[in-house]
């Protein structure tokens, strides 16, 4: 049976990683750990994915995507290329790629993955990721919290008990999570965050300042400008970068516009100072997430034993000092290299999957959102319409079923609209719509007499199953909840399939070109010159010739190396 791979899918950066003799370690790729997540189309219409299409940012950025993960669960679709893409498209070639380094590294197929995703993540941004695995060509087997994975990598060796908070700041997503670590089970008590608050932020504002200093200075709106904005991204992020260990951040951009056919550059000087002031209210509001959390786990800031620090951005010492200021008896921690653990922790949760014997761990996670459905609440003579009536709260631990018991609002009503919500407002429809669903076909009857029976299933990886089942009838109705407005139907999935096997193959055209010419070049020196072992080269012809007719792409690309290193040995 295949391996179980963990991957971190992030907004900025991900990571492929796997249980190797019973330790989960990082999978390299010409000493690359880090995969940039970063798709593009190059000049010449091959697929760019990581460092590649990172590079061409700056020079073609309208074909090439970014921060993909920001808009997963939406119906939005990014352009490239000249053609559009959605969200689990453009994240399906960054996984493609993690799983080809997995195979590589292991020297098998990869069938099946845990992928992570922030603990905040909704749930159609959960299946998003679940879809984009599978365009992948992979079995999602389990979709894992982020910082829950982080603290899974950390505690996997701990015996004692510890109360650890987990602070997760990344590219574009926040969460923070308690977690109690005891004997080998880790059990998250709480969690809260903001999808929308990462190192992009950071960036933006840092952007932002340069913007208008150059307007100031030149009166030049290089907001106008995809290409100039593009480098000012990037210089934005390599400044953020070294104010983490400098003061000062020299940002030099040469010719970034013209005025009068005359070139102008762009020096700033950005202290550490000036970028803590930019970016403070983002970094203050993370601290209501933390007191949401202790609150909820009734735990008071001494009590916890350890801070575990996760993603880039926590690097950030501003965001150190916040934590220190918060808990004064327990010190930020990155005994994990914040950059690697989400990652190391989805490679233990393939482990738990698989059955590996090493690992003991034992993972009880929480839902992040409450889950309910829109009642008519009617009480001491009050009839309030649209009233959200919880049936899971947030931060019960997964999965789980909850049922409860509800009933029509009027006489004779022969059906009922379950409207599935997500939130923790009062008002449902203040909260995010997940689905709908009727259950009709309810014999006549007066208000308040039929028993509705609606239950949430909850799975392990954050996805619901709600039902509505008439207690007299035995009538019932289902739903996974979707939203056609952003879920991918299989029919969807299968063109998304279609479509990146068609940019894969482009790829392996190119590939396919130089390694015929090798071939043909080896045939015309067997030909030419006497070889004692031509049949050497001969059977290495044979099989790749072979692996190419059956499109065994992974063959094909290793027989030609070693044919290459034999002509080398034999130094033609």
């Amino acid at each position: 049976m295949s391996r179980t791979i963990g991957i971190d899918l992030g907004t900025t950066n991900s990571v492929v990683s796997v249980i190797q003799d019973g330790k989960p370690i990082i999978i390299s790729y010409e000493n690359e750990k880090i995969l940039p997540s970063v798709v593009g189309i190059g000049p010449d219409g091959k697929l760019l994915i990581g460092t590649p299409a990172r590079n061409q940012y700056v020079l073609k950025p309208e074909d090439t995507i970014r921060s993909i993960k920001r808009e997963m669960g939406t119906a939005k679709k990014v352009s490239m290329g000249g053609k559009e893409y959605t969200p689990q498209e453009i994240s399906a070639f960054i996984l493609r790629e993690l799983k080809r380094r997995a195979e590589e590294h292991l020297g098998e197929p990869v069938e099946r993955c845990a992928i992570t995703v922030p603990a905040y993540f909704s749930d159609a941004q959960r299946q998003a990721t679940k879809d984009a695995g599978e365009i992948a060509g992979m079995d999602v087997a389990r979709i894992i919290n982020e910082p829950t994975a982080a603290a899974l990598a950390y505690g996997l060796d701990k015996e004692e008990e510890q109360k650890v908070l987990v602070y997760d700041l990344g590219g574009g997503t926040f969460d923070v999570s308690l977690v109690e670590i005891n004997s080998g089970v880790i059990e998250v008590i709480s969690t809260h965050g903001n999808n929308k608050l990462g190192g992009d932020d950071f960036d933006e504002r840092i952007v932002e300042r340069l913007l208008e200093y150059f307007k100031d200075e030149h009166g030049i709106d290089l907001a106008q400008d995809r290409k100039a904005m593009a480098r000012l991204t990037r210089a934005a992020e390599r400044s953020k970068i070294l104010l983490s260990d400098r003061p000062y951040a020299r940002i030099q951009e040469e010719f970034i516009a013209s005025k009068k056919g005359r070139p102008i550059n762009l020096d700033y000087e950005l202290s550490r100072s000036e970028f803590e002031s930019l970016i403070a209210d983002l970094i203050d509001s993370t601290k209501e997430s933390v007191d949401i959390v202790l609150k909820d786990g009734n735990i008071k800031p001494n009590d916890i034993d350890k801070v575990l620090l996760v993603g880039g951005s926590t690097r950030i010492p501003a965001v150190r000092r916040l934590i220190t200021d918060i808990f004064m008896e327990a010190a930020p921690s990155a005994a994990v290299n914040p950059d690697e653990c989400v990652a190391l922790g989805a490679a233990v949760q393939g482990g738990i999957i698989d059955g590996e014997e090493s690992i003991e761990a034992i993972l009880v996670d929480v839902t992040p959102y409450s889950l309910g459905i829109a009642v008519l609440y009617r009480e001491y003579g009050l009839s309030i319409p649209d009233y959200y009536s919880v049936l899971i709260p947030r931060n019960t631990a997964i999965p789980t079923s909850k049922a409860d018991v509800f009933t029509t609002s009027y006489d004779d009503q022969d059906a009922v609209d379950i409207k599935v919500y997500q939130g923790e407002h009062a008002i449902a429809s203040q909260n995010v719509l997940l689905g709908e669903f009727e259950l009709g076909d309810i014999p006549s009857a007066p208000a308040g007499v039929p028993k509705i029976i609606v239950t949430f299933d909850y799975d392990v990886n954050g996805i619901v199953n709600v039902s509505a089942k008439n207690k007299d009838t035995g009538a019932e109705q289902k739903i996974v909840i979707t939203n056609a407005a952003e879920r991918m139907s299989e029919y969807q999935k299968d063109i998304a399939i279609s479509r990146a096997d068609e940019l894969w193959d482009e790829e392996d055209k190119m590939e396919l070109t130089s390694i015929r010419a090798l071939i043909r070049k080896t045939k015309e020196l067997i030909e030419e010159i006497d070889l004692e072992n031509a049949e050497g080269l001969e059977d290495l012809i044979d099989e790749l010739e072979d692996a190419i007719d059956s499109r065994d792409i992974k063959t094909v690309l290793q027989t030609s190396e070693e044919l290459e290193d034999l002509l080398y040995e034999l130094e033609i």
